[in-house]
């Protein structure tokens, strides 16, 4: 079974790291423990962990740029 870090999650799944960590912050679906090694903690994501950031997208997200934008105000 293959392992995955989390930009590389982020990567598979096409979404931005940032959007990825925010869903972890908000506890938007399970997620793997957090490992030390050394001196630095990190994810070790699985392909069933990855499908469940996928499952969480397809409902849940709209993509870049979907926001609707604001009118120039005029003066």
């Amino acid at each position: 079974m293959s392992t995955y870090s989390t930009v590389e999650v982020a990567e598979l799944v096409e979404v931005s790291w940032d959007t990825l960590n925010r869903w972890i912050r908000e506890k938007k679906f399970p997620v793997p423990p957090v490992k030390s090694l050394g001196r630095i903690r990190v994810r070790i994501w699985t392909e069933n962990d990855v499908e469940k950031v996928r499952k969480y997208k397809s409902g849940h997200y709209r993509g870049k740029g979907s926001r609707k934008k604001r009118k120039k105000r005029t003066r």
